[in-house]
Parts: C-alpha cells; structure tokens; sequence
C-alpha cells in the first residue's frame, strides 16, 4: 500500500540534510541491486550523482537492505516529484546493469508502487530485464518525453511542414537549411555563431538538407555550445543529462534512460532518428571520471532558472533558439542560471567543443571532407581529438 502524499502544510521543501541523502542513497541501492550487492559501476555513479545533487558526501560502499515500505517511510513527508526523482535513480543504476535482473526491475517496481509514483521507464527496465527490447523502444515513445508529440509541435524547430513524428528527418525543407546556414553571419561570440562553427568543424549537415539530423534532435546542438560540452559519445550524455534534469517534466528523465542505453548498455539498437548504439562509454575508465561528468552535468541542469519568463523548468529542446541565436553565449548562459561545469568534471575530463577532447576522429574527418567539397581550408576552432588528430 503505497505511502500518501503529504498535504500542502506539512510537504518537506527543503534541500535533504546529509541524514536524508545518505538514506536517499542506500534506498535507491536497495532497489537497484543485483544478487550480489551493487556493481562498481552503479556504486560510484549514485554516490557521484547523489552527492551533487545534495551538496552531502554519500558511501555506499556497505549499504545495507532497506525494503520498499521502510523507504516510503523515509519519504513520507516529500513531494510527488521528490520521489519520482528517487525512482528514476534507481532506474538509471537499473539501466547500466546488463544483463539486467528481473527481481531488480520487480524491486524497483514495488519501491515505485510505495511510493505512489508512477514511472513510465520502470515497464521500460521490465522489458529490458524479459529481454523485450523492441516493445521496450517502443515504450521509449509511448511514455517518454515525446509521448504528447502533436505534428503541429515544430513552430521551434521552423520546419516548412509538420512533422508527423517528433524524430521525424526534414531532409527536403530548403528554408529551414538557409536559416542554418545564415548563422555563418553572426557576430563572433554569438550562441548562432557558435552553433555554425560547431557544425562546420565536424562536417554537420544542416537540418533540411539530405543527412541531416532529425529537427527536434538538432535543437541539443545548440545546448553543446551554451553549456560548454565536446560532441564526443562521453560529452553527449552530458548534454542529455543536463537537458533532461532541467526539465521538471518528469518524462524527460527518458531523455537521460535513452542515452545510457544507447552508450553504456546498447538495450536500444538506435533511437531520436539518428543515434546508433555504441556502449561502454559510462564505463569507461572504470566509469568514476564519467560518473563526476554526468552528475555535474544533471546537477547544472537542477539549478537552471529562466530569468526572463521566471520558470525553474526548462525544455531545451523547445526553445526556440533562432529567437536567441543573435546574442552572446554568456548573456544567453546567464539568462538560464547556467552554473560553469565543475572543476571537478573538468578534472575529470569534461571538455568544450573548442579543445583538445571535444571532437572525435570521425568529426574531424568529416570537417575536412565538407571543406574540401567546398573548397576552403578545414578550420576546426581550436577542437582536436584526444591524443592528437
């Protein structure tokens, strides 16, 4: 019987102490657990993600059983959204684990069901864990993000025509390429600016032209260069981790599911119309430094706020950034209180899109073939691949 919610007088507001984030974190343990006790992996992922979200140090290294029922408990006094964040941790730790076990995906579901919250990515981590990973893509659309996607949804995206799919391709749509192309003639420093040299130095097909991204995908281009991240697989979950955050839409947390089983676990073969899978990357390096980026990267998204409409929500997929593209980076950063990455995520190898790590061998291939077509100079504004180029 799941645990009710508090009323308006007695609803918890406040930030958790570092009593509640350390129970925040064993409980989400408890649920994400498999037989043996958390792997590495989900070990230093919630502690570096619970920890910079609270401000509080969590271990986890000797978590002990907290069942459904006593985490409920803990939680009596906080809000919907409060617990359904705590669900989508214990989906996310769930995600990195593959094969994922079913008695994980059932543990979580009842935590969820105390909770009195309902998640549409908890039947995603079912299907996962029954091996159904093509219902499973295809609850993806049905209770994810794009789930109330209307073909009249593209006045951001400035399409000629409507798109009957939010990961619909506009390959054929010569306005909305020009509109692209115009960035060129920005002043230097500009968020359009920006956006043109990011695409000109990894050979980026502009959206309306064959090869091109889907419209909706294109708009996390333009979060690559307002939040200073590289276009590496490593700097993309950034991206998405951060855009999912700061949406208080819970169901953009499927933004965040969808690129961790893209990247890490390859549960989905492909998704948002031009992603492939490619896994092992939140893991890599034994998956601390990756953990540090990740919970930075979701921790700038919490602390966003739009200074010009007054909302702490942020949809950076539907902004419309043409209305934006004219002005400077930072005037447009401090428009959303977007917090610098941490020295910490800088240490552990967070970089922009404009140094050495934040483009990767095949980008740079493709910069240089696009300016050989064009018949100019490859310029790739200060980016170089890790290692050399």
């Amino acid at each position: 019987m799941p645990v009710y919610l508090p009323g308006p007088d007695e609803v918890l507001l406040t930030r958790p102490s570092a009593e509640e984030a350390e129970a925040i974190a064993v409980g989400v343990a408890a649920a994400a657990a498999p037989a043996g006790g958390l792997t590495d992996l989900q070990r230093v992922l919630l502690e570096a993600v619970i920890t910079a979200l609270t401000d509080h140090p969590v271990d986890l290294s000797h978590a002990g059983p907290v069942t459904p029922a006593e985490f409920a408990q803990l939680m009596r006094l906080r809000s919907l959204d409060f617990r359904t964040r705590c669900v989508q941790l214990m989906v996310l730790a769930a995600l990195i684990v593959r094969p994922l076990p079913e008695e994980v995906a059932d543990r979580i579901e009842a935590f969820a069901a105390a909770l009195g919250v309902e998640e549409g990515m908890v039947a995603v981590a079912h299907e996962f864990a029954c091996g159904c990973l093509g219902l499973a893509a295809v609850d993806f659309q049905r209770n994810g993000y794009t789930h109330d996607w209307a073909p009249a949804d593209r006045h951001e995206l400035h399409t000629s025509q409507e798109l009957a799919d939010a990961w619909d391709l506009a390959v054929h749509d010569p306005d909305l390429a020009e509109q692209w192309a115009a960035l060129e003639a920005l002043p230097q420093g500009t968020i359009g600016r920006g956006v043109w040299q990011l695409y000109t130095a990894r050979g980026f097909v502009y959206p309306g032209l064959p090869g091109s991204a889907p419209p909706l995908l294109a708009q996390h281009d333009w979060v690559h260069v307002l939040a200073d991240y590289g276009t590496t697989v490593e700097a993309e979950l950034e991206v998405f981790s951060l855009i999912a955050r700061a949406n208080d839409d819970m169901r953009a947390f499927s933004l965040m599911a969808m690129v961790v089983s893209l990247f890490e676990t390859g549960y989905l073969r492909q998704a948002a119309g031009l992603f492939e899978s490619d896994v092992g990357h939140l893991s890599a390096g034994a998956g601390k430094d990756m953990a540090v980026r990740v919970a930075d990267a979701m921790t700038r998204g919490a602390w966003c706020h739009d200074n010009e409409t007054g909302e702490d929500s942020i949809d950076f997929l539907r902004i419309d950034w043409f209305d934006l593209a004219d002005r400077p980076v930072d005037e447009v950063r401090e428009r959303f209180s977007l917090r610098p990455r941490s020295e910490l995520a800088v240490s552990a190898g967070s970089t922009t899109a404009w140094e050495r790590g934040g483009i990767s061998p095949f980008q740079v291939r493709c910069g240089r073939e696009a300016a050989a077509r064009a018949g100019r100079s490859y310029d790739a504004f200060g980016a170089e691949v890790a290692g050399g180029s």
